[in-house]
């Protein structure tokens, strides 16, 4: 072999730099799953919390002739959607409220910007949380 032929096979320059450039973007995309997904957790706990707090909002809206003229508690339906959503206009939030029998459900939808992955285009992520409440009777004597 001649002396140029050895010297290309032992010559690296430039092989750990594309070991280089693959090792940084693949610590970059886990950096930014971590990030963004702590994130992303965050609020989606966020929305669960507008979404119960707004849910007993609602379900304090009873119809008081109905429990005055027989004790039986009973959700005001239209009531409830407007505590509700005062809540959620309160905190910023956006969702959905519904009144089945005496439950309020509230689902809250929110988008969360993410920091690294918008790198590789994800720009959001979508999170949503959902409470459910119900007025109860309380008992007075102390039992």
């Amino acid at each position: 072999m001649t002396r140029r032929g050895r010297g290309l096979i032992t010559d690296e320059q430039g092989r750990v730099t594309a070991f280089v450039v693959i090792l940084t973007t693949a610590c970059l995309l886990f950096a930014g799953l971590v990030l963004d997904g702590g994130l992303a957790l965050a609020a989606k706990i966020r929305a669960i919390g507008h979404a119960e707090e707004a849910a007993r909002a609602g379900a304090q809206e009873l119809a008081l002739t109905v429990y005055r003229d027989n004790s039986t508690v009973q959700l005001q339906p239209a009531a409830v959607r407007a505590a509700a959503r005062q809540y959620l206009d309160t905190v910023g939030a956006h969702g959905t409220v519904t009144v089945a029998d005496n439950t309020v459900s509230v689902t809250v939808t929110a988008e969360q910007p993410t920091q690294l992955l918008e790198l590789i285009g994800i720009t959001t992520t979508t999170v949503s949380g959902s409470g459910h409440a119900q007025p109860h009777q309380g008992q007075l004597g102390g039992q």
